[in-house]
């Protein structure tokens, strides 16, 4: 199969990321973020999570910086959305997401995708299309109680080592979930480890991810 790089190699990246929810990131785009990195060096990284409040706050901070601990330079940019109100919201947000264009130039975007049933989740996804129409838009996918997983088009193979240390941190830095039965390294591994098979991963790890628009 032929694969397809991002950027030229070696060289450093422009990427944005953005989450509805402190989490969100890591768990969706985690283990590929610490490969880019790694691949990458001296990469700048835009970290946006739209709801963080409460003991969330500093969790989401801390997870921030240390999977972003290898980028050339790191922007964390945490605001307090009301969390599960963001389609009566909408309007504020996408003033943060017309503020974030007039201050970034990502070669890459990660966000939610659109088929998110969590309706936070979907208005990020519709505002990042909205806002960024001329980018590489990644959207990655969040395990959870609806069951919208869908059928990725894009997968990032991982090494085993870097997606334990994606678990890793996540059991790490946020304590606050750790009572939800589904945030658990059974799940995050089992997701990678089934986008492991679709893409036959070397070392049986992937994330996947849907891309509405390429240009190659």
């Amino acid at each position: 199969m032929l694969q397809l790089g991002l950027g030229a190699s070696g060289g450093p990246l422009s990427v944005l990321c953005m989450g509805a929810h402190s989490d969100d990131i890591e768990i969706g785009c985690g283990g590929t973020l610490l490969r880019l990195l790694e691949e990458h060096p001296g990469s700048h990284v835009t970290w946006v999570v739209f709801s963080a409040t409460g003991v969330r706050v500093e969790e989401a901070r801390r997870s921030a910086h240390a999977f972003l601990a290898s980028a050339g330079k790191a922007d964390v940019e945490l605001n307090e959305f009301r969390e599960s109100y963001f389609p009566h919201v909408a309007a504020d947000i996408k003033d943060a997401f017309e503020r974030l264009k007039a201050r970034t130039k990502p070669d890459i975007v990660f966000a939610h995708r659109n088929d998110d049933m969590h309706q936070d989740h979907r208005v990020v996804a519709d505002l990042t299309w909205n806002t960024f129409r001329n980018h590489l838009v990644l959207q990655y996918e969040i395990p959870k109680y609806e069951g919208d997983l869908g059928k990725p088009s894009v997968f990032v193979p991982l090494s085993l080592r870097t997606a334990e240390r994606k678990v890793q941190l996540l059991q790490e830095h946020f304590p606050s979930q750790h009572h939800r039965t589904w945030f658990h390294p059974d799940t995050f591994h089992g997701l990678m480890t089934v986008r492991g098979v679709e893409c036959n991963a070397p070392e049986r790890r992937a994330e996947a991810f849907y891309a509405r628009k390429l240009v190659l």
